[in-house]
């Protein structure tokens, strides 16, 4: 897959799953796959800062970002609510 589909399939997956698991229905698909890449950013961040690696391709891009994800709606919720 070329660079940016690939990020765009990784993070439509990320945050959509990332929305599921956070008891909410998402936030559409603009605003999932944008929260999957940016959780794929943080999330390669957070598993370098660990020294964690969750291994290549495409499963291990989405867990990354899933991961990433999930803080970024559980601080976006946070956000919400104030």
């Amino acid at each position: 897959m070329s660079g940016l589909i690939y990020w765009l399939v990784v993070g439509l997956i990320a945050g959509f799953l990332a929305g599921k698991v956070m008891k909410g229905g998402g936030y559409g698909i603009v605003v999932d796959i944008i929260l999957g890449i940016l959780g794929g950013i943080l999330g390669g961040w957070l598993f370098g800062l660990l020294g964690i690696s969750a291994g290549g391709g495409l499963i291990g891009g989405i867990i990354v970002a899933f991961i990433g994800a999930v803080i970024l709606v559980w601080i976006t919720r946070l956000i919400k609510k104030a």
